[in-house]
């Protein structure tokens, strides 16, 4: 099946961000769809870790075998909210952009869409890891333990400006995935659209703000002893800042520059 061009991708984000931020008017549906998203990432989150750590033997002497395993299946998140319809906070830094940029929403909207999204996303990724992950006895047991333990403290350990950087380079892979899911129609189509970028930034080790949102949580319930201050600052407080730069300027403001601008 064909596949849209660049310039009909871009165009077609102006029509999507202008709905998006229209929906800042209607809070319990914009709230409501942001929590789906938040858990969505937050059951790929869960997958990326009982699949790329589940084979301990084998993983440790292949280090990029594990990132690759995580990798392969943490994108089911972005093809729920892709397909199903949900409100990702990374993702809507792209979104929005074109719009904003055509004059089709105000900069009001696009800050109120950001914010309502970004708290229900966390609300969403809370939600899942207590019930579905804590509650459920999930990772209580190594390896599962001790890996999501390890990933919360690594995250927190990061120097602010790496983690910041690493949030540029995820969100810039989610974004452009979104782009190539708007290529095409068809589920498969949009199934690889997400596919690729998504795991490619999951197996880099990048940065993603949502994502995170479940991992630091999840390990600092399970016993990482992570502080906080650790986790809002430390860590969640750098990669927004870095997705936000990723996905707005590095996709949303450049595409829209590339393909909507009069010359």
């Amino acid at each position: 099946m064909p596949i849209k061009s660049p310039q009909e991708i871009t165009a077609s984000t102006v029509e999507i961000g202008a709905r998006k931020a229209s929906l800042t008017s209607k809070m319990p549906q914009l709230l409501t769809l942001s929590i789906l998203a938040g858990a969505y990432i937050a059951l790929g989150g869960a997958l990326s870790v009982i699949a790329g750590f589940g084979f301990p033997g084998i993983t440790a002497d292949n280090p990029g075998l594990q990132r690759l395993l995580s990798g392969s299946v943490f994108p089911i998140g972005l093809i729920l909210v892709v397909v199903l319809g949900a409100e990702l906070f990374t993702g809507n830094n792209a979104m929005l952009i074109p719009a904003f940029m055509q004059r089709r929403c105000s900069a009001w909207q696009v800050i109120a869409n950001w914010t309502i999204v970004y708290f229900g996303n966390f609300i969403g990724s809370l939600i899942f890891a207590w019930l579905l992950v804590y509650s459920a006895g999930m990772m209580d047991a190594d390896p599962y333990r001790s890996a999501i333990t390890g990933i919360a403290s690594a995250k927190t350990s990061l120097p602010w400006l790496t983690v910041l950087i690493r949030g540029i380079g995820a969100n810039w892979c989610v974004c452009l995935a979104l782009w190539l899911a708007l290529a095409g129609k068809g589920l498969i189509e949009k199934m690889a659209g997400c596919w690729f970028p998504v795991m490619a930034f999951v197996a880099l080790g990048y940065e993603h703000s949502v994502a995170n949102m479940f991992f630091i949580p999840t390990g600092m319930m399970l016993g990482s002893g992570t502080s906080m201050s650790a986790f809002l600052i430390g860590n969640l407080l750098p990669a927004t800042i870095g997705n936000i730069l990723g996905g707005a300027l590095f996709v949303g403001c450049l595409y829209a520059w590339l393909h909507l601008r009069k010359d």
